[in-house]
């Protein structure tokens, strides 16, 4: 149990597991979830998984994609006003962060969780797309790398912002399917040879090359 989040206390690792299993029956069901890649996950270290963001579903949904493996996220401060939501997604390790101003705190406790060998879980566009596609990779993402020094796991989401639109407060909960894509790790060492600007811009083509190919997959099975 303790290889799934050594960083964790037992109680946080039970919680995580409940909510992992509730999410993919959950999903499965409404949205026959499909994941690809699921082997290139590395089994411990630090590592920083960046995914594009489609819909509220990606936080779960990608989650659940990391079987071998619980993990750390950063969330819009936000989600921490609503009371209830608040104790569990504190419960599952994610941390709030102010997205307007920027947040060093929140940024040193990424990096903190990260250098203790943990999984962290960043959108690096910012906020969901409004139309589904990738937008650019905001430098918050390269600061974070660069100061953690850990390697790069890109992965892709297809599908969720058809099930859940920007523009709709609620999902749609049939009818449309999704699915997950896991890339190889890039080391840190190579990203931050390119720097700041190259860098961002290979996951992006990374993250991008995952998605066209989950979009192909889908399209093949309907």
């Amino acid at each position: 149990m303790r290889s799934l989040d050594p960083t964790q206390p037992l109680w946080q690792i039970l919680f995580y597991r409940f909510c992992y299993w509730v999410v993919m029956v959950l999903v499965t069901l409404l949205y026959r979830l499909r994941i690809f890649g699921a082997g290139n996950l590395p089994p411990r270290g630090g590592l920083l998984v960046v995914c594009n963001h489609q819909s509220h579903w990606d936080p779960p949904i990608v989650g659940v994609s990391f079987r071998t493996r619980n993990m750390a996220s950063i969330g819009r401060e936000g989600l921490f006003r609503v009371p209830v939501l608040a104790q569990i997604i504190r419960g599952l390790g994610c941390i709030p962060i102010r997205e307007d101003e920027g947040d060093a705190g929140a940024i040193r406790a990424a990096i903190a969780e990260l250098r203790k060998g943990r999984m962290m879980l960043i959108f690096p566009e910012g906020t969901r797309t409004p139309d589904g596609s990738i937008k650019e990779f905001k430098r918050g993402a390269w600061v974070l790398l660069s100061r953690a020094r850990v390697d790069v796991l890109p992965a892709a989401i297809e599908g969720a912002f058809d099930a859940w639109p920007r523009t709709n407060r609620l999902p749609f909960l049939f009818g449309h399917r999704i699915a997950v894509s896991l890339g190889t790790p890039i080391p840190y060492d190579e990203l931050k040879a390119l720097g700041p600007e190259r860098g961002l811009a290979r996951l992006r083509d990374e993250v991008e090359r995952l998605r066209a190919e989950l979009a192909e997959k889908m399209g093949e099975r309907r």
